[in-house]
This record gives C-alpha cells, sequence and structure tokens, in this order.
C-alpha cells in the first residue's frame, strides 16, 4: 500500500450519527490499544519529565481532543500516588464522547470537561497540554492554527503524541486487530488512522515554522512521534 501521502478519510467515529453503543465498543478497543502498544506510558513519562523540570505547587493539565477521558484518568492516577496535586481538564467537540467521559470520570473530582472548540474558546490557560492521537484528524491547513493556538494556551510545555505513517505499521495493526479487538469502528479507524498519521519531516517542517520554541521530535515503539513543544 502507498501512504506517502496523508489520507483525507474519514474516521468512523467522527460521524455525528454513531450510536453510543458503537462509540463506546470503539473507546474500549482504542483505549486498550492506546494502554497495550504503549501509547499511555509515552504520554506519562513525558508530562512527568516537565513537571520534574519545571516544579511547581500545583498544575493543571489540559487534553485537547480528550475522547472518553482515559488518558486523563490515567495521568490522575499515577501523579494522586505520587503526591502531585493537578486538576485536569479534557476538552473535546463531541458531547456523545463527553458524556462516556463523564460517566467514567465520576470517582476523580479533579478531572473535569468543556465541550468547546478549541481555536475559538477564549478563557483556556494550562501549565502542560497534552493532544493524544487527535493531530492526525486535522487537515494540512488545519494542523499550523492548532499547534499556534496550543502553544499560546500551555504556559509550560506541549505533549503531542501521535501516529507514524508507516506500511508496516498498517500490516501489523491488521493482525493485532483481528486477534484482539472486537468493535468493527476500531478495527476501519485504526487503520485510517495510521494512513492519515504523519511522517519525521511533516512534523519538522511545521516545527520551523513555529519561531521562538524549542522542538523536541522522537520515534517512539509501536510507530509513534512523541513531540515535545516548550517556550524558547
Amino acid at each position: 500500500m502507498d501512504i506517502s501521502i496523508r489520507s483525507t478519510e474519514l474516521e468512523l467515529m467522527d460521524a455525528p450519527d454513531l450510536g453510543k453503543r458503537e462509540l463506546r465498543e470503539a473507546l474500549l478497543d482504542i483505549n486498550r490499544c492506546n494502554l497495550w502498544l504503549g501509547g499511555v506510558a509515552i504520554t506519562k513519562k513525558a508530562v512527568a519529565r516537565l513537571m520534574k523540570n519545571n516544579p511547581k505547587k500545583s498544575y493543571t493539565i489540559l487534553d485537547v481532543g480528550c475522547g472518553d477521558g482515559f488518558m486523563l484518568r490515567q495521568l490522575a492516577e499515577g501523579l494522586q500516588k505520587e503526591g502531585i496535586r493537578v486538576d485536569f481538564v479534557g476538552v473535546d467537540i463531541n458531547n456523545n464522547i463527553l458524556d462516556i467521559a463523564e460517566q467514567e470520570s465520576q470517582r476523580f473530582p479533579n478531572i473535569t470537561y468543556r465541550n468547546l472548540d478549541v481555536l475559538t474558546a477564549s478563557d483556556l490557560e494550562c501549565d502542560i497540554l497534552i493532544c493524544t492521537l487527535m493531530l492526525h484528524h486535522l487537515e494540512e491547513t488545519q494542523i499550523p492554527r492548532f499547534l499556534k493556538r496550543f502553544t499560546e494556551i500551555a504556559n509550560v510545555g506541549v505533549i503531542i503524541n501521535d501516529l507514524e505513517r508507516n506500511a508496516t505499521a498498517h500490516f501489523l495493526f491488521k493482525a493485532f486487530s483481528f486477534l484482539f479487538l472486537s468493535s468493527p469502528v476500531a478495527k476501519n479507524d485504526g487503520l485510517v488512522s495510521i494512513r492519515r498519521g504523519f511522517r519525521r519531516y511533516e512534523l519538522e517542517h511545521w516545527a520551523r515554522a513555529m519561531k521562538g520554541y524549542l522542538h523536541e521530535i522522537q520515534w517512539k515503539l509501536a510507530f509513534r512521534y512523541l513531540w515535545i513543544i516548550q517556550p524558547g
């Protein structure tokens, strides 16, 4: 399969008429993938590093495109054990997903959710902004606008965790999903996500256009890229 150019296909989860049952099943599979294949660990380690290098009494972490809040709950559990005070805010434009997030996060009083467009919201501010598996949903022309907005909101840094567009990853995910995933939506969208993922040179191109910031782009196992942006 030729995936040299980013796909413009839409994911089934982005359809406004997707039922809540199908959505919940897909999210369970996606969360399982993110946990088993190391995606959660990548973000957790990056957050810990930014906190270590920028010590504060408390932090606010904003998750853009938070989905059902799985990443926020993973972070909340880990940081609570370490005694670090953090307020978490998840934002998403999908009300159905946020309904699920609210239900799943009832035992986390320090996690709140908001239905809004991060580009137009004027009252957002945080220490650390995380963006996990959201950037690939955007079109080429949208990405610079979102990156600019991310850096305006985050005082300490931005952590982007997303997929590498890779033919081997595409083949391996087919096998993985056949064995371990049950949701047809997750099986389809996982492949579409890889086809919409990134090559390093694309991320570096956007990084070079952002003056006044320090950029660190690392390839990670399971065909991921970690991109950390900090004030220069």
